[in-house]
């Protein structure tokens, strides 16, 4: 079996921030998000180049989209990071789309610009050969001139020679595989089974990928928003307000939310002085774990109304009994209490864990209980 490439990546901005992993497009390198991190510095910003691309290596074998999203996922694993929302331009944007299909456990919400769900396969098998045989040099002009407009391109030829030396700059042999990626892709029905809060944008003048293709992708997805925002392929780069502000929007205000939600349900569960004592202990060696735990724990789980508090607790008290997690099962009994269940529903759960986990790790509980409820 093939080994997913090993993609080079760096982090910027704040380390205790929601995490959000970035992709570019083929032929880019992170320079291409140059003009949105510094207004997204609120997040833990974990940007990646391609194989082959930027400071990443060149691939050493064929390229698909899973291969490339296996990549990603090692990107996150070398960061720590469980799950994280993701950026994605072009080809960044379709690994994006693949692993919320097939991997949505990692990733929190989706955003998605100037893309598509499948392409002309012949087109793209095409330019692979041509990259094989005469270089990505061969190729860069033409890239570029659909990256940014002509007006914003003649008035910035600076930019354009810029770009088109970090197109040439690719490595050969991992352009053209990312070329077989595409030409092999087709998206669509992997579309209806994604949940993952989605963002589309498009751009108005993108030859590479015209509107019509994210209207396909969000009309596929479940609640997915499209917007068409000024530009070409490069819409990030040439319409960065715009862009940011959509950025802006879906990731770091849901996150500020999410977060405030979940400190109002752990504060109410657990009490003011246990949280405020949390709060106070934090360093920075645990303030994104802490984050974490506020956000998905508190601000996900215990605020999704399909299960009451009652339930939850005793699922908690339950399954810590379970695990014999006796340093935990005093604070979530107190919790119990808070959330409005009685000491004898309480012994109750303990009783009832008893038949499936094991009396000795009950017997320990129900004295823990025992003591606290005394208390």
């Amino acid at each position: 079996m093939t080994k997913p490439p090993a993609l080079t990546w760096s982090e910027h901005g704040d380390q205790r921030g929601a995490p959000a992993v970035w992709l570019g497009s083929l032929g880019s390198s992170a320079a291409i998000w140059e003009r949105q991190l510094p207004d997204l510095g609120g997040l833990r910003n974990i940007v990646a180049d391609l194989p082959g691309h930027g400071a990443s290596g060149p691939s050493r074998g064929p390229l698909t989209l899973e291969l490339l999203g296996d990549g990603v996922l090692g990107v996150l694993d070398a960061a720590g990071v469980a799950r994280a929302d993701y950026v994605g331009v072009s080809i960044g944007a379709m690994v994006g789309v693949w692993l919320a299909a097939h991997r949505p456990e990692r990733i929190g919400r989706l955003v998605a610009i100037c893309t598509a769900p499948a392409l002309d396969a012949a087109a793209w098998r095409d330019r692979a050969a041509v990259v094989r045989r005469d270089g990505v040099g061969a190729v860069a002009e033409a890239v570029v001139a659909r990256w940014l407009t002509p007006r914003y391109a003649a008035a910035h030829p600076d930019e354009v020679a810029a770009f088109g030396a970090i197109v040439a700059g690719a490595d050969a042999e991992s352009y053209a595989g990312c070329c077989d990626a595409i030409a092999a892709m087709d998206l669509r029905p992997d579309l209806a089974q994604i949940a993952t809060p989605t963002l589309v944008i498009a751009a108005a003048d993108d030859p590479a990928t015209p509107p019509e293709h994210g209207r396909a992708i969000a009309e596929g997805i479940a609640g997915a928003e499209l917007v068409v925002v000024p530009g070409a392929h490069a819409a990030p780069w040439e319409s960065p307000a715009i862009v940011n502000a959509l950025l802006a929007g879906f990731l770091a205000a849901p996150s500020a939310a999410r977060h405030a939600a979940g400190m109002a349900v752990r504060r109410a569960v657990l009490g003011d002085d246990h949280v405020d004592r949390a709060v106070a202990a934090t360093s920075a060696l645990d303030a994104a774990f802490q984050r974490f735990l506020t956000e998905s724990a508190w601000g996900t789980v215990w605020t999704d109304e399909t299960l009451d508090r009652r339930t939850r607790s005793c699922l908690t008290i339950a399954l810590l009994t379970a695990l014999r997690a006796e340093h935990e099962l005093p604070l979530h009994v107190s919790a119990a209490l808070r959330n409005g269940l009685t000491p004898a529903e309480i012994a109750a759960v303990i009783h009832h864990t008893a038949v499936y986990a094991g009396t000795p790790a009950a017997n320990t509980a129900m004295q823990i209980a025992k003591r606290v409820l005394a208390e």
